[in-house]
């Protein structure tokens, strides 16, 4: 689960500029109300991939929340352009929100390279424990050779070792998946899968 917020915590987001990347208007209303509540003042929205880059080319975010059903782009294929990209805004924290919350979308963000995935309906309580968890997240930017990987370090609990390797712990499972199948997790499941850990060496 990610670190809860302490209750006396306080945060200043007012210097905080965050882009909101989703096709439905209204869902990037909610967001952007959200946001505003938390004292954010610096919002741009984009409702496609080719909007938002031409933002991102003028403009730099410290965050960007994007919802990866984009009207005639594949939002996981903008993230990982992104981070391929020699963007300033390459590494920043990215947060994929959708509605269909399945265990295969949720990897499929995290192997784009983005940092967290939260389902919606947003709660507001949820995203700004999420914002705060990619703030605080110590993880390695990495860049996989092998793969062409490039994101946050994606070594997290019960996640087993890379496809087609035997693994470099004691307690990687084996890589070996069925189809992906069942309902949306909730948003104490995804933060459990993806909250990261102490590697022991």
């Amino acid at each position: 689960m990610a670190k809860p917020i302490d209750a006396d915590s306080k945060f200043n987001l007012s210097a905080a500029s965050i882009m909101i990347i989703d096709r439905n208007s209204h869902s990037a209303d909610v967001i952007s109300q959200i946001l505003s509540g938390f004292g954010v003042h610096k919002i741009s929205r984009a409702q496609s991939a080719e909007a938002a880059l031409k933002l991102l080319a003028v403009n730099v975010v410290d965050l960007i929340i994007i919802d990866p059903e984009l009207e005639v782009d594949d939002g996981y294929a903008f993230v990982r352009d992104l981070r391929h990209s020699d963007s300033e805004n390459r590494f920043k924290p990215i947060i994929i929100t959708s509605g269909h919350a399945r265990i295969s979308k949720v990897w499929g963000g995290r192997d784009s390279g983005a940092n967290f995935f939260v389902a919606k309906p947003i709660k507001p309580a949820v995203l700004l424990e999420r914002i705060y968890w990619v703030a605080a997240d110590k993880r390695k930017v990495v860049e996989d050779q092998d793969d062409g990987y490039v994101g946050p370090d994606r070594r997290f609990k019960f996640e087993g070792p890379p496809l087609g390797s035997d693994g470099r712990r004691k307690a990687d499972l084996t890589p070996e998946l069925g189809e992906q199948t069942g309902s949306n997790l909730s948003d104490q499941e995804l933060s459990g899968m993806l909250k990261p850990q102490k590697v022991l060496i």
